[in-house]
């Protein structure tokens, strides 16, 4: 196989949303409450919603830029590309890294809807996540039919209204919803708790995947505000080994045959110690534990239920037949800091180059296809889907880096780099800053 013969189906991109979201999809008696995007006095933009703010962070959308502009602090719509946020040019960008297929993590509600969990009317909290789901739906993957798998917030204070969602959302194609990696990091019961069974049971009876984002509960580390910047996002990613723990040793998940979770922007490189661990636990300790997983060892209910997701990972490619080739699944990013945009093909090319055939397929499209039940070739020819036959189509799309406004010399930082400490300044400014106009008119 070529580099230009892959289709690429990425499991993990976001989606800074466009100001008109709630316009078309909120509920008539809701439309003066929905969240509104607004102009502050330096010019970015902020979500407003009953009080709570929601910036457009910055390395959240700095794809397009020179590196040495990547920062914390908030953007307006103009410093981003405009594939952030518009799905036209969304497909266009797409197209000019070769990716046929793209999953979309909400950014103004956060990864699992946190921003209306915070709403003490209840009623408009569930009136909103479902107004997210149907734009999303609609105007978001509905714009382009097979070119992106479509992905629901939960209502995590409500699992019953959770499960009709499901259920409502399965009927129109969409497979996949978030999860917390850590629910008790918002005030919610553990994974292992009885609260969550109605999802569980939607989930398993619609083939729906539960993704669990990095961060989407326990947040980032930002505890050591001296600490250099990388050593949070270094260490995000390999957070997802908990969750994974969590779920190999859990009593809930073989109930549900059906049932599969994500470890979205995890990586793989892991996996190996991480089943070698679990199984060895198992074998020592399961005779007084009385813990027995009906005879199946972790690394059994691991590739079962469990989905692996990467950006770039050539030791977990090397070790794929620790992890499991048939769970092993790509991501781009689009439009994060840590994405590979517009050179994603030349970048996984790298290590997965010498895997046969049928191997890069599967890693690259077909696990993607099967696990969200996504069938990109109902409206596509996969001759029409490669990374040659998918950046012909996009010769008018300029890739070139564009500068967003300045970037930060060694001077602006207190200790001569980025700490966690100037990137919570950054962000912290944000919410001080004042309105263009006063958001109660």
């Amino acid at each position: 196989m070529r580099m230009e013969d892959m289709v690429l189906v990425s499991v993990d991109d976001h989606v800074c949303e466009p100001p008109d979201l709630f316009e078309a999809f909120a509920p008539a008696r809701y439309k003066d409450r929905a969240p509104r995007l607004l102009e502050k006095t330096d010019g970015s933009h902020m979500w407003l919603f009953e009080g709570n703010q929601v910036p457009n962070v910055g390395l959240n959308a700095v794809v397009g830029r020179p590196p040495d502009e990547y920062g914390m602090e908030p953007t307006s719509l103009a410093q981003m590309r405009k594939g952030c946020w518009d799905v036209d040019a969304r497909v266009d960008d797409m197209n000019a890294n070769g990716v046929l297929g793209s999953l979309c993590f909400a950014s103004m509600c956060g990864f699992v809807g946190e921003l209306f969990h915070k709403c003490e009317d209840r009623a408009l909290g569930e009136a909103m996540s479902r107004a997210y789901n149907d734009w999303h739906l609609e105007g978001w993957c509905g714009r382009h039919p097979g070119r992106f798998i479509p992905l629901a917030i939960p209502m995590l204070w409500n699992p019953e209204a959770t499960a009709a969602e499901i259920h409502r959302l399965a009927k129109q194609g969409c497979h996949a919803i978030t999860f917390p990696d850590t629910p008790s990091g918002l005030g919610y019961p553990s994974i292992h708790d009885a609260y969550w069974e109605p999802i569980w049971r939607a989930c398993n009876e619609t083939g729906t995947i539960v993704c669990v984002h990095i961060g989407s509960g326990t947040g980032m580390n930002l505890q050591d505000t001296s600490a250099p910047v990388e050593i949070m996002i270094t260490g995000t990613n390999i957070t997802l080994f908990n969750v994974a723990n969590e779920l190999v040793f859990s009593k809930f998940l073989p109930r549900y045959p059906n049932l599969k979770f994500a470890l979205s922007e995890g990586g793989t490189g892991w996996v190996p110690y991480f089943l070698e661990r679990a199984d060895y636990v198992h074998e020592h300790h399961h005779h007084w534990t009385q813990n027995h997983l009906d005879g199946q060892k972790p690394s059994d209910i691991f590739r079962e239920h469990i989905v692996t997701c990467f950006i770039d990972d050539a030791v977990g490619l090397e070790t794929r037949d620790k992890i499991g080739v048939e769970s092993m699944t790509w991501e781009c990013d689009y439009p994060h800091s840590d994405s590979t945009w517009p050179h994603s093909p030349e970048t996984l090319w790298r290590s997965i180059a010498r895997l046969p055939d049928g191997e890069i397929n599967a890693i690259t499209h077909e696990n993607a296809m099967r696990h969200f039940r996504y069938d990109p070739f109902a409206h596509l020819p996969r001759e029409q889907a490669t990374v040659a036959a998918l950046r012909a189509k996009a010769t008018h799309v300029d890739t070139t880096p564009v500068s967003g406004g300045g970037g930060k010399a060694p001077s602006d930082f207190a200790n001569g780099y980025a700490t966690i400490g100037d990137i919570i300044q950054q962000m912290s400014g944000a919410f001080s800053t004042a309105f263009k106009d006063d958001p109660d008119n």
